[in-house]
């Protein structure tokens, strides 16, 4: 239902649903649950359902369809993709939305041998992920938690009340009831911002810079942990300085490849692993014909600089120079003067015992506010460089990690183009690639992907760039596909930028007269807006009636000091002809058959997603559930397939878990005690102890590469945006829409986030959701508001280079004084969802989508840059600057987009279930 992932109790009556609590068990939520999880009944009753297979009749975007059987539905699928497997796998482009079923859909898309496969995240949040990855193995929410136990001091950025937020909620209300500090740095002030004890009221785009100058004072003034850095980062390590070295910004090795540092007792050049060595952090070295300093000295040489001065960016974060000093200090105190030691004797990888854990009680946590802009990568890696030199990842009091993660960008794949006719991919689609050898381009320079994940334009886009699928198709470039196949993925309204001209995308035709993306098939549960637009639909079931594996192999779901996963399975049996997607991919891989899927004799592998949950094995012993594994289930982490699984996961109300040792819990990563844990549970296969990269290499060969080093080398166009962009220590720079736009036209930035009640919960046809969330306005400083002469009940015309839209407005104080924002897609097009087509959400709602373009305005090079991260492709939804104009009272929203016919019909009023209901 959303990737919170709260374990439910869900109470039955006359075999159907009657009410819905949070499992007190689970390790996730412990009981609590919010709007959605409590309203999930209205969710599984929703008359936005799909009822069956579907064939479109009418036109493109109309809604016309007849409902089919599933045998013809899966016949046309088959004819349509056996074909292009054959000849062009190429030409499938299989991309999902917010699904939990990653590692399969992957895989099937693998099995199949097209390249173009990826989930949500590269318009969600591949920044906070892959910059986490590459500097510390792991990232925010997903990858780990604040140290809500022991920390003294929360600082949160960029933070909506929307990801994982029964955890956090409990999180702050334990640090709330002992007294702890917390600052929120956000443009807008609601949800966990609005319970801070201080708010900083950060110009988005800007955190970066904010950040930068919070480490200058903390550098400046020495209030910086030497000690961590030296043992657990690659601060010491030495950096190829000599601009005539091929080599160049590349770390010092010996023979062997092992990076290098200098013993400051011994005088020499040794491996980083050197027993008793002891690191200088500063200090130029002479090796052979070239010359090297430390990481910690080009750090130092960079932050240092009186651009990065409280007094150097107050005006352009928006924030004072005192209010930088006093929160700098404030970090500096908590995290030196008020450790946190715990009793607990542990054994790091070098063989050094410990008697004590000692850490930092300086806890961070961000999400998309910092990541969805343009710089958000930079972003992301300058707020973990603020982590690291106070020492507070993986330390008491500090940022923890949950398993699987840590684990270091070796411990991940990188990516794979490879394609062959008839056969599989050679290898995952998605992964982090080490240097410009793994950049996804032929030999003419043209992208593998329909995306252009990969290339030199976004190097490091870890997730893919769905945000580029549909425009890239339409326009042939890099090349046409024949099908496009979606799950869960609204790409036809609030997923996509640009969203009117996405719908005439979908529908662009060519001059013989036929649809320039011949075919798509969607799968999804509800009657969204993508449905209208797709050929052939696949219904799915509701998160009640379908089973689900909430897998590590996809993203843990546990605790610091516990592995978790955990299950979903059917409570009710569907109501409609409806498939659980999962089991109709087995279905379709049967059809094509895609190997893994049938055996020699053609035979099924699996019979349905329940069959593979238990049954499939990644490597040896180790398979989408780590829990009750084994012949007789008595096996955790690996293990042979165990028939009953499932069951015994039910019995155990849905999860399974095993508690990290407590002489294993702090420092992972160099933890002796976990990393043989880790090995036990099937996280790794050997140990695995590594650094934290303050300088990430890969970056620094993509930079090289820029300069005309190396045998990859890319376009001119692109040289100077790698040069800047792939810096590898962190740095800030201007959102780019910042540079392309007049800001005297455009004086305003606009933000939108998701609202926690219909967080990925695809909630926005919950009838009870839909009384919190029916319509939603912009909210305006009081400033503008007061100097425009608005009034209650007056709209706003809202204007950016790209497009125009009208808009109720509200006034709202709690505003950066230079920003404006909304709710995120509680605008409808009339007909989606079983809504009526006067419903409030058609007329009085709204998306900011229509104002933000896929591609960046013109540079006057002639050529259309994607309006994504220049490292990783994620969309930049947050660049966003518009005008704002007092438009008066309005009827309805505009632009106003045509009405779509309902397959499924309009709902009732009032639904009852019998009297009970009324109890």
């Amino acid at each position: 239902m959303c990737a919170c992932r709260c374990g439910i109790d869900v109470h039955m009556k006359d075999g159907k649903v009657r009410h819905i609590e949070g499992n007190r068990d689970h390790p996730v939520n412990r009981g609590v649950l919010c709007a959605k999880g409590s309203s999930g009944i209205m969710q599984h009753l929703s008359p936005a359902r799909l009822r069956a297979p579907m064939k479109r009749t009418g036109p493109r975007g109309s809604g016309e369809f007849e409902e089919i059987s599933w045998e013809e539905a899966l016949t046309l699928a088959t004819e349509w993709l056996a074909p292009i497997r054959e000849k062009h796998p190429e030409k499938l482009a299989f991309f999902t939305g917010r699904d939990q079923s990653q590692s399969f859909t992957g895989w099937w898309a693998q099995q199949y041998g097209t390249p173009n496969y990826a989930a949500h995240g590269g318009f969600c949040s591949v920044n906070m992920a892959a910059a986490g990855i590459y500097t510390m193995g792991g990232s925010f929410w997903e990858f780990g938690t604040p140290d809500w136990e022991h920390t003294k001091l929360l600082m949160i950025f960029g933070v909506a009340e929307d990801h994982d937020s029964n955890p956090i909620k409990m999180g702050l209300g334990q640090l709330k009831g002992r007294g702890a500090k917390v600052i929120g740095v956000n443009p807008v002030r609601t949800g966990y911002n609005a319970i801070a004890d201080e708010w900083v009221s950060i110009t988005p785009g800007t955190d970066g810079l904010y950040i930068l100058s919070l480490v200058h004072v903390l550098m400046a003034s020495g209030k910086i942990d030497l000690d961590y850095l030296l043992r657990y980062t690659n601060a010491a390590h030495l950096v190829d300085r000599d601009p005539k070295s091929p080599n160049y910004g590349l770390f010092m090795r010996d023979e062997e490849g092992r990076e290098l540092i200098f013993d400051r007792e011994t005088h020499r050049a040794v491996p980083w692993d050197t027993p008793d060595a002891k690191p200088s952090l500063h200090g130029a070295v002479n090796i052979g014909p070239t010359h090297a300093v430390p990481v910690f000295q080009l750090m130092a040489g960079e932050y240092l600089d009186a651009k990065y001065a409280p007094e150097s960016v107050a005006e352009t974060c928006g924030v004072s120079a005192e209010s930088i000093r006093k929160t700098a200090a404030e970090l500096a105190h908590v995290a030196f003067e008020q450790t946190v030691t715990l009793d607990r004797p542990w054994t790091d990888f070098r063989g050094v015992k410990h008697d004590k854990m000692v850490g930092r009680p300086v806890s961070f946590h961000a999400m998309r506010g910092i990541s969805a802009h343009s710089n958000g990568f930079q972003t992301c890696r300058s707020l973990h460089l603020l982590q690291l030199i106070l020492g507070s990842v993986e330390t008491p009091g500090g940022f923890r990690f949950k398993p699987p993660y840590p684990r270091p960008v070796e411990g991940h794949p990188k990516p794979h183009f490879k394609v062959t006719p008839g056969l599989p991919l050679d290898g995952p689609h998605l992964g982090y690639p080490r240097g410009p050898e793994d950049v996804g381009v032929n030999e003419d320079g043209t992208a593998k992907r329909i995306d252009k994940a990969f290339t030199w334009e976004n190097p490091m886009s870890a997730h893919g760039m769905m945000h580029m699928v549909i425009a890239n198709a339409v326009a042939g470039d890099p090349y046409e596909i024949d099908t496009l196949f979606l799950y869960m993925a609204n790409m036809a309204w609030n997923s996509s930028m640009n969203t009117a001209q996405v719908m005439d995308m979908l529908t662009a035709k060519r001059d013989d007269g036929e649809y320039k993306i011949p075919h798509i098939i969607y799968s999804d549960a509800y009657s969204s807006e993508t449905v209208a637009f797709a050929d052939l639909i696949l219904p799915d079931t509701t998160y009640l009636e379908r089973h689900d594996c909430i897998s590590i192999l996809d993203r843990p779901i546990g605790e610091p000091d516990l592995m978790a996963d955990a299950i979903r399975w059917p409570v009710v049996e569907p109501d409609r002809n409806v498939r659980g997607f999962q089991s109709v991919l087995i279905d379709l891989g049967v059809r094509l058959g895609l190997p893994g899927m049938v055996e020699a004799d053609g035979n099924a592998v699996y019979k349905d997603y329940a069959d593979y949950i238990v049954n499939h094995q990644r490597r040896a012993g180790v398979g989408p559930l780590a829990g009750f594994r084994g012949p007789d289930g008595d096996s955790n982490g690996r293990g042979e397939p165990n028939p009953d699984q499932i069951e015994a996961y039910i019995k155990n109300g849905g999860f399974w878990g095993a508690h990290v040792p407590e002489e294993a819990s702090y420092f992972k990563p160099w933890n002796e005690g976990y990393q043989n844990w880790a090995v036990e549970r099937g996280l790794c296969d050997k140990p695995a102890p590594y650094l934290f990269q303050l300088y990430v290499e890969p970056m620094a060969k993509f930079q090289n590469a820029a300069e005309g080093r190396g045998d990859h080398q890319p376009p001119d166009n692109v040289r100077e945006q790698l040069k800047q962009a792939m810096s590898p220590i962190p740095i800030w720079y201007p959102p780019f829409g910042d540079d392309l736009v007049d800001k005297g036209d455009y004086p305003l930035h606009a933000v939108t986030q998701r609202p926690a009640a219909m967080y990925h919960s695809w909630g926005n046809q919950n009838a009870w959701l839909r009384q919190i969330h029916g319509e939603n306005p912009l909210y305006i400083p009081g400033e503008i508001w007061d100097a425009q002469g608005f009034e209650d009940g007056d709209w706003a015309h809202v204007i950016s280079a790209h497009g125009k839209i009208t808009v109720p407005a509200a006034r709202m104080d709690a505003l950066n004084p230079n920003t404006v924002w909304t709710w995120n897609a509680i605008g409808k097009r009339g007909g989606a969802w079983a809504l009526d087509p006067d419903a409030p959400e058609a007329k009085r709602g709204f998306l900011l989508n229509h104002l933000i373009s896929e591609l960046l305005p013109p540079k006057g090079d002639g050529l259309r840059w994607s309006n994504s991260d220049p490292v990783t492709g994620q969309a930049a939804w947050y660049d966003l600057r518009v005008r704002v104009e007092r438009a008066g009272p309005q009827k309805r929203t505009a632009p106003e987009v045509s009405d779509q016919k309902s397959p499924v019909g309009y709902g009732p009023d009032v639904l009852r279930q019998g009297e009970e209901w009324l109890k």
